[in-house]
């Protein structure tokens, strides 16, 4: 599959800003299967400072300065990419048992391996408690293999927790999201990698976006996407597998990955600091062309470029 992702951020303030730093997780990576064939940033103002590097997950961030007044701040990341299908079947009966493969991945001195175990930590927002390993009893049981284990912690999730993006905020602990039984994508990526933690094995935060289809006889709402989020667990031998609690579904074509890291906090799409600025709204609008159906569909030209793009 061949998308054109844009993701547009708007900052506005009530009093002028003297100065900004900010750093940005908004240009794809490159990972197996997947290959980011164009992608930048468009700042408004324009920074008087931009640099890119890699951070300490490989994942591309752009760190700009302002230093110029503005009541506003615009940055719009746009991407193409192409996500290919799995080479073959995941098979998830096949493979060790999860206790067995918990001691090969500390046994193991391969880079990987070493790399993995970071993700076996606590981390800024996941952090090791005894509701957590209490919920993956259910799914964790002896014997069974790691691949099982967790395609069945992601269907509890899916099947036991409501999506419901008015309960939650960036600062709601697990355990509210335990007990009440609701949140959004970051959390349940967050509660399945706690899970999963808890058990000694490796699993880390996702962050992307996902191909949304309108339901059948509705037009396609350029802009109306948003960031998506979902975990991956190692498997020693066969690497990282990913998975989508939220949508119940082993990843396959529909997901773009931008960025990954121990949780949400490693992966920010945009953050920084400002000197002056009062108060501040945002607004955030993300689209999501499929450039293989987009041809005359609604929300598309001819040649694939979103309505939205057109001037």
């Amino acid at each position: 599959m061949n998308y054109r992702i844009s993701h547009r951020t708007e900052y506005h303030y009530a009093e002028p800003v003297d100065s900004g730093y900010n750093e940005a997780r908004l240009l794809p990576r490159a990972v197996p299967r997947q290959i980011a064939t164009a992608a930048a940033l468009a700042i408004d103002p324009p920074p008087s400072d931009y640099r890119e590097r890699l951070d300490y997950f490989g994942n591309r961030v752009a760190s700009f300065s302002i230093d110029e007044p503005h009541q506003s701040l615009t940055v719009t990341a746009t991407s193409e990419v192409t996500v290919e299908p799995r080479s073959g079947r995941l098979d998830l009966f096949e493979g060790e048992s999860w206790e067995t493969s918990r001691g090969i991945l500390m046994q193991s001195s391969d880079a990987e391996s070493l790399m993995a175990r970071d993700f076996v930590l606590d981390s800024p927002l996941v952090v090791a408690q005894a509701g957590l390993a209490d919920y993956a009893d259910g799914s964790f049981v002896r014997g069974r293999s790691l691949l099982e284990s967790v395609h069945d912690l992601m269907e509890r999730i899916h099947r036991e927790f409501r999506y419901d993006p008015e309960f939650t905020t960036l600062s709601t602990p697990l355990t509210q999201v335990l007990e009440h039984r609701r949140g959004v994508c970051q959390d349940f990526a967050h509660l399945a990698i706690g899970c999963i933690r808890s058990r000694g094995l490796a699993a880390r935060y996702v962050s992307g976006y996902i191909e949304t289809v309108p339901p059948p006889g509705r037009q396609r709402l350029v802009g109306a996407d948003a960031s998506h989020a979902w975990f991956s667990v190692f498997v020693p031998g066969a690497g990282w597998v990913d998975f989508d609690p939220t949508n119940n579904q082993v990843p396959e074509t529909q997901h773009i990955t931008i960025a990954w890291g121990r949780d949400y906090s490693d992966v920010t799409p945009l953050k920084g600091i400002i000197f002056g600025g009062g108060s501040m709204t945002m607004k955030v609008a993300v689209d999501v062309l499929n450039l293989d159906t987009a041809c005359g569909q609604p929300g598309g030209d001819a040649t694939g470029n979103p309505a939205a793009w057109q001037t």
